[in-house]
């Protein structure tokens, strides 16, 4: 199910359209998606929400030079192809990425099953479309074939004279900016509830472990100190009790800082140990789809948001993914009615 909006930023290129064969559950058929600016994927246990997910995870890798590393830890090729090496012996992918004037960027590859019960590349495509061009012939470029990681990064690092550079330097900055998101992990040692780096707050990870800095740096930055204030008061809508977070370098190391905060009316300090599994998550959904318009992905995506959530909880949900997509896609994966009922008119 997708919605259109029509608020701002309305002309910046957004994910069209995804083309997937022979990805875990998915067939050597394929599966045809596509996107709006809200986007919810809907289905039954095994249906395959989470695998989509787990694609993007894929992405997410490919453009940071570590393919071999999503291999190794989702348990090798087999593992990745549909019903294994045997039965699919290669995935294919392609991504559409269009903005309001139809000008298009595409990318497309595939993954074959090799030695070492790995994968390579057997091709690797980028096609850039603009319609101002008459008539409007793509340009596109072949990477070539036989790599075990994508040639994206390196073509897009190019000197300017060189043709590919910029489609290619485009392209890998849309891929870049959809990120997969799954708060799932509040255990006490996760690293949301201890703990981290102070200076990690170029963006909110996808565990949401950096937290803490993340916050710190939206609340002393004079031009998001709006964008914090906005995300305490929808804690406060769901959370009553609670007043504001305590965002200060650890006394014994100040390169350390920790989510700390306080109930209304009291200075006593809390620690992240002391909030619910439910809560700690509505603080990590509250920043990722309320933060700055200028940190905010291209293209969220994010697995099953409102585990944990009180039914109130899931209707603010509601209302802050609608926000967020003024500015950048959600593509959520729920077994949620409420959650959908939410998003989306009933109708």
């Amino acid at each position: 199910m997708a919605v259109q909006s029509t608020e701002a930023n309305i002309n910046r290129m957004k994910l069209k359209k995804i083309e997937i064969n022979g990805y875990k559950s998915i067939d050597s058929i394929g599966q045809s998606i596509e996107f709006g600016d809200v986007t919810v994927l809907l289905g039954a246990n095994g249906a395959g929400k989470s695998n989509l997910v787990s694609f993007f995870k894929l992405l997410n890798y490919m453009t940071t030079g570590s393919l071999q590393v999503f291999i190794g830890q989702e348990g090798y090729a087999d593992s990745l192809l549909h019903y294994g090496a045997k039965t699919t012996p290669v995935i294919r992918a392609k991504l559409i990425f269009e903005d309001e004037k139809l000008n298009t960027d595409t990318y497309d590859f595939t993954l074959a099953h090799a030695g070492g019960d790995t994968l390579i590349f057997t091709q690797e495509n980028v096609c850039w479309r603009q319609v101002q061009h008459h008539p409007p012939k793509p340009f596109e470029i072949n990477l070539g074939a036989g790599h075990s990681e994508s040639k994206l990064p390196e073509n897009a690092k190019l000197s300017q004279e060189e043709k590919k550079s910029k489609p290619c330097k485009i392209l890998l900055n849309l891929l870049r900016s959809c990120r997969v998101y799954q708060f799932h992990d509040t255990s006490n040692l996760a690293k949301i509830r201890n703990f981290g780096y102070i200076g990690d707050h170029e963006y909110l990870r996808s565990d949401a472990g950096n937290l803490a800095a993340f916050l710190h740096v939206m609340r002393n930055k004079k031009e998001w100190e709006k964008y914090y204030e906005r995300i305490v008061r929808h804690i406060r809508m769901i959370i009553p009790q609670f007043g504001d977070f305590i965002l200060k370098p650890s006394p014994l190391n100040d390169n350390q800082i920790r989510l700390d905060w306080n109930e209304s009316g009291s200075d006593y300090r809390f620690g992240p140990h002391q909030l619910s599994d439910g809560g700690l998550r509505f603080m990590a959904m509250a920043t990722l789809l309320l933060q700055p318009p200028e940190l905010i992905p291209g293209a969220i995506l994010i697995d099953e948001p409102e585990l944990g959530l009180h039914p109130v909880a899931i209707s603010a949900l509601a209302g802050m993914i609608h926000s967020a997509s003024e500015y950048s896609q959600v593509i959520i994966a729920t077994q949620s009615p409420r959650l959908v009922e939410a998003v989306h008119d009933p109708d």
